[in-house]
């Protein structure tokens, strides 16, 4: 039981930290509304999965030491971000409040891409996982319960997104935001691409 509270501590405290994943989720909230802001929170969760994966077979602990895997996901990941603040920079579209709250430019799938890329792509969840997986659950834990670990890591992730997703899209806040759009977009789309920077050269003087 002291495994699980650690874990389930930790996690809460890494989940709720500002990073990607946050500005990710503001960025889908606000602009598409809240079921892309939930499809987004899903596919989050959902890339929490691929670096469970890869930490329980073992090949996380090769990737956290070694200089050019981490350095590789730390540059593609840091692209995509860049990426995507890029569009947000130079969004020109407006929003569209409807009883729904959403805004049908952006598909379910698109969502939840977004979503899945950003955190499989961010270092700062591999060391997590990885040094969570390493230094709190036993190596003698069975890998049923490990591969639960990994799933209640996927649960916190949805749940605490899911929230943001919700207080974002909210309908007055939207309301608010459409006579601000253009210094939204602009300040959300360079917090990710200054997001995308800063992971690409985080550490790696230290590598």
């Amino acid at each position: 039981m002291t495994e699980f509270y650690s874990i389930v501590l930790i996690t809460i405290l890494a989940t709720m930290s500002p990073g990607p994943d946050f500005a990710m989720i503001t960025r889908n909230s606000y602009l598409y509304g809240r079921p892309s802001g939930l499809f987004a929170a899903l596919g989050i969760s959902l890339g929490v999965q691929v670096h469970v994966l890869y930490t329980i077979f073992g090949i996380g602990l090769i990737i956290s030491q070694s200089v050019i895997l981490f350095t590789l996901i730390k540059v593609v990941g840091a692209i995509y971000l860049i990426f995507i603040g890029i569009k947000t920079f130079i969004n020109r579209e407006g929003l569209r409040i409807d009883l729904q709250g959403g805004n049908s430019s952006l598909s379910s799938f698109s969502s939840l891409k977004n979503g899945f890329l950003t955190n499989a792509l961010n270092p700062k969840t591999t060391l997590f996982v990885v040094s969570t997986f390493t230094q709190v659950v036993d190596a003698h834990t069975p890998l049923a319960i490990q591969f639960g670990y990994g799933l209640l890591m996927s649960v916190v992730h949805f749940i605490w997104f899911g929230l943001v997703a919700l207080f974002f899209s909210r309908e007055q806040f939207r309301k608010k935001i459409m006579s601000y759009q253009k210094a939204v977009d602009r300040g959300i789309g360079s917090i990710l691409v200054a997001l995308g920077i800063s992971l690409m050269f985080a550490n790696l003087s230290n590598r």
